[in-house]
């Protein structure tokens, strides 16, 4: 297979000035992910500690086999919300007893483990990669149920999770719930719909109303531990299967039942051995521009990420604005389709459909690496079919079965998006790095259309138009478009599966590619109709 060259200047100006900005953005990114692993702060951390309980992320430490990676997801959720960085909740991917689970770690140090709207969005996304890639769930359960104050945005949705619960069950996915503290009102259908429970002595309170609710609705005199304490439940109710003596006797019980679930991967094995990268992955900070003006060839990124920088293109020739082709990393088969400069013409839509028809005849996963500001419009374009060249792309996108993995490399915007697997189009994964900016238009470009049809709109009414009004409309328009277009604001709503700094990017999907390989990979053989 070809090797792609290196062909970067490490000397060149831009090069350090680019290194600079991006480490400056991963700097910001730093201080945020410093917030989230704070939890609820000094005060809070202090008191958990003082009850002699673990914190979230230890016990996430020592449920999983040691020196093994945790795929993190979405760990800035809520950011720039009224609610804390990380949305009281750690959710993320790692290695228990040889096997891939999904972990979901209630933080009790916020609000006690609280559900939150974005705790809920946060927890839904790791809930649907679990069951896309066949994941064991193991859930460390610590949580007051909802928070009662956001319950209008909470309990209708809310009551998906539970439901997710059960139907991973029907689907021999396994789930299982180590409760360390209250797991409380709707907190106590999570253990209540695990395959298996495990609850620490004394400190475990599963119940769906607490002794003064009980006293409220009936009268009722009792306590915590007759209501749901752990040995009431592993010896009255039956609701606790294994009853542990404390935190970490809890997690080597839910080891233990990791080892015993017998889980074996459906899909194909990596190959034996590959070859690194021949070229330095920290060359990709001095690679990516943060001006989304500025071009990149995408090859220098793949030649940083792929088995031995090795890379056979398809149509190389054709559509150049589209690099498509044939790589492996971490021994396992993948596509690629990368932006090389940002617009999309027919050409490229056209390359891109038959290059994702051909990975499903493959069976082979795709990876999109965007930097797309969409496609391409102008009189001449759409009198020459560019909406169907357009809707080709994404029909073969929309209707591909296998594995799709997205990292937005810099900008993605319009129907862009959308062909090249944004998330409307449920990629197994999606993740961002830190100069990356999503939206329907440039800021420039948004505010240019809606001063036109304001000065349009003037002109019908035949009425004078502002021209300092407009100015500042646009300076405001602009500025809530850039800001709205950040990966900071778009990691925060879900958008993605979280920022990485683009030297992981190579570690982050193969970790990708071993989750999806845990169904078999098989590719769509039959697609809709596609208009010529």
């Amino acid at each position: 297979m070809p090797v792609l060259p290196d062909r970067v200047d490490r000397d060149a100006p831009e090069f350090a000035s680019r290194r600079g900005a991006l480490l400056e953005l991963l700097g910001e990114i730093d201080t945020q992910l410093a917030l989230a692993r704070a939890g609820g702060g000094e005060k809070y951390v202090e008191r958990h500690r003082q009850r002699g309980k673990l914190l979230a992320r230890e016990r996430v430490e020592l449920l999983l086999d040691p020196d093994s990676p945790f795929l993190e997801l979405s760990p800035l959720a809520a950011w720039g919300t009224t609610y804390p960085v990380g949305a009281s909740v750690v959710t993320g991917i790692g290695v228990v007893e040889g096997t891939e689970v999904l972990v979901v770690a209630n933080d009790p140090t916020v609000r006690g483990g609280a559900t939150n709207p974005w705790t809920a969005r946060k927890s839904g996304r790791a809930a649907q990669i679990a069951e896309e890639n066949r994941l064991p769930v193991v859930n460390l359960v610590e949580s007051g149920g909802a928070d009662l104050p956001t319950q209008s945005e909470i309990f209708i949705p809310g009551g998906r999770g539970f439901r997710d619960l059960t139907r991973k069950s029907a689907k021999a996915i396994p789930t299982i719930a180590l409760v360390f503290g209250n797991s409380t009102a709707g907190g106590a259908y999570i253990p209540g719909m695990c395959d298996y429970v495990v609850m620490v002595k004394e400190r475990a309170k599963v119940f769906l109303g607490g002794p003064p609710l009980v006293k409220m609705a009936t009268g009722e005199e009792s306590n915590d531990e007759e209501l749901g304490g752990a040995e009431m439940h592993a010896r009255v109710s039956g609701l606790a299967d294994y009853l542990a003596v404390d935190e970490v006797d809890a997690i080597r019980l839910g080891r233990q039942i990791v080892r015993r679930l017998n889980r074996h991967k459906l899909g194909n094995a990596p190959a034996p051995s590959y070859a690194e990268p021949l070229y330095d992955a920290d060359d990709l900070l001095g690679l990516i521009p943060t001006d989304l003006r500025e071009p990149f060839d995408p090859r220098d990124v793949l030649a940083r990420i792929l088995d031995g920088s090795e890379f056979d293109e398809f149509k190389p020739l054709y559509g150049p604005s589209l690099v498509t082709g044939w790589g492996q990393l971490h021994g396992y088969p993948i596509g690629v389709l990368a932006n090389a400069r940002g617009v999309l013409f027919a050409e490229e839509s056209e390359k891109a459909a038959q290059f994702i028809q051909l990975a499903n005849q493959s069976d082979i996963p795709l990876l999109f690496l965007q930097n797309t500001t969409g496609y391409m419009v102008g009189k001449d374009y759409e009198q020459r079919g560019i909406i169907k060249a357009g809707a080709q792309m994404i029909n073969a996108v929309s209707n591909s079965d296998v594995p799709h993995l997205t990292v937005v490399m810099g900008a993605s915007y319009g129907a862009g998006n959308y062909g090249m697997c944004g998330r409307a189009y449920d990629p197994r994964f999606l993740f961002t790095w830190p100069n990356a900016k999503s939206a329907v238009m440039g800021p420039a470009q948004l505010a240019g259309v809606l001063s036109i049809v304001a000065r349009q709109s003037a002109q019908a009414r035949g009425k004078p138009y502002d021209d300092e009004q407009d100015r500042q409309m646009r300076e405001l328009v602009e500025n809530q478009i850039e800001a709205e277009s950040r990966a900071l604001f778009l990691t925060a709503r879900v958008y993605d599966d979280g920022i990485i700094d683009p030297r992981d990017t190579r570690t982050v999907l193969g970790l990708a590619l071993s989750v999806a390989h845990n169904n078999p990979v098989q590719g769509r053989r039959g697609f809709g109709v596609f208009r010529m």
